[in-house]
């Protein structure tokens, strides 16, 4: 197992463009950590640092203390899985998975031994001697991790190597990598664009955006904690719904804001922070919407989704920039067109102000 130290890791191009902005971050011994954000927001960029396929401009990177900065990717102790799954598509599955091995002059004995047992930790004993184009996406997945475990790295990279996979086969290799972490216990750092998946993997989510680290910590303390605008967008299916609102005045339970249309929503944010008219966004997630005849959200039924036990009602109307998205008893049938009206409790309402960062919640 290994412990990542980043300090200060920067990345500028010649163009003068900056992919990833002062970064810091600690990864734990044996975390599984997913870094996830929208395309372009400088993932994969500090994924490739790590591996050593990027030059940083500035910053270090240390593996148990040992300053790997500017070692070259085969002394960094680390191995790296791609979206593509790179396969030499004229060896075996055995002979995929020995490559590695067989480039580090290790003994043949040594070899045998090592791709026996990975191939029986992933499965793929039935499969040694047959080529990839043989193989389902899925099967050539495993082989391609099996590669990369094969040299028993400190630190295993996983560059989103489910977004080839249709959705059900991803639902089952999620289960692979859970798995696969609990039995090896190393050290994995995992880039998707998919929340989803960022969720039921971590044991921490780094959350990107715009070449900067937003927010760091555990699923669902993001979840219901989110400290930025960009954070709040990214975690959650759907997503919280982030409305524009103005700030009306302060109540005993808080401060309260005013929807486009008019209505007044009360949120249990500290006050103070800001002035009457100033521009913010309201952010609630679709659980929390209740009906409420007296409720600030109403609108007219454009989508309804239903989804096994959950239910979800896509409301339009005047002042709504987009749907308001609320969930509903899975029991609960709609009819497009029909009107609901929803409210939020003041403590399951959060605000952001005009530069994205979340507003303190009250004590």
């Amino acid at each position: 197992m290994a412990r990542i130290e980043i300090k200060g890791l920067t990345k500028r191009y010649t163009d003068g463009f900056e992919a990833l902005h002062h970064t810091d971050l600690s990864i734990e011994q044996g975390e599984f950590i997913v870094i996830v954000g929208p395309s372009g927001c400088g993932k994969s960029t500090l994924l490739r640092l790590i591996a050593g396929l990027e030059e940083p401009s500035a910053g270090t990177i240390a593996i148990n203390g040992r300053d790997i900065t500017h070692l070259p990717p085969a002394e960094r102790g680390v191995a790296m899985v791609f979206q593509s799954y790179a396969l030499y598509p004229h060896l075996t599955v055995a002979e995929n998975i020995a490559f590695p091995l067989k480039v580090a002059r290790r003994p043949k004995a040594e070899i045998a031994e090592r791709v026996a047992k990975v191939a029986a930790s992933l499965e793929l004993e039935e499969l040694l001697d047959r080529r990839p184009r043989a193989l389902s996406g899925g099967q050539r997945q495993r082989v391609s991790i099996g590669r990369a475990i094969v040299r028993q790295p400190d630190v295993l990279l996983l560059d989103e190597p489910l977004s080839n996979l249709d959705s059900e086969l991803r639902v089952r290799m999620r289960h692979e990598f859970a798995r696969l972490h609990q039995q090896l216990g190393r050290t994995m750092v995992y880039v998707t664009h998919d929340q989803l998946e960022a969720m039921t993997l971590a044991n921490r989510i780094v959350v990107m955006a715009n070449g900067r680290v937003e927010q760091v910590g555990a699923p669902l303390d993001l979840y219901a904690h989110p400290a930025s605008l960009a954070v709040a967008a990214a975690i959650g299916s759907p997503a919280m719904n982030l409305i524009p609102a103005t700030i009306w005045g302060t109540g005993d339970d808080g401060v309260m804001v005013r929807l486009a249309d008019g209505s007044v929503v009360t949120v249990a944010a500290q006050p103070g922070g800001g002035h009457v008219g100033e521009m913010v966004t309201l952010g609630v997630r679709p659980e929390h919407l209740l009906p409420d005849p007296g409720g600030a959200f109403q609108g007219p039924v454009e989508l309804f989704e239903r989804l096994g036990p959950l239910s979800f009602a896509h409301l339009g109307g005047p002042g709504h920039a987009q749907p308001i998205v609320a969930q509903l008893p899975g029991d609960r049938h709609v009819s497009l067109g029909e009107r609901l009206r929803v409210g939020v409790a003041p403590g399951n309402a959060r605000l952001f102000d005009a530069t994205g960062k979340a507003w303190p919640m009250a004590a």
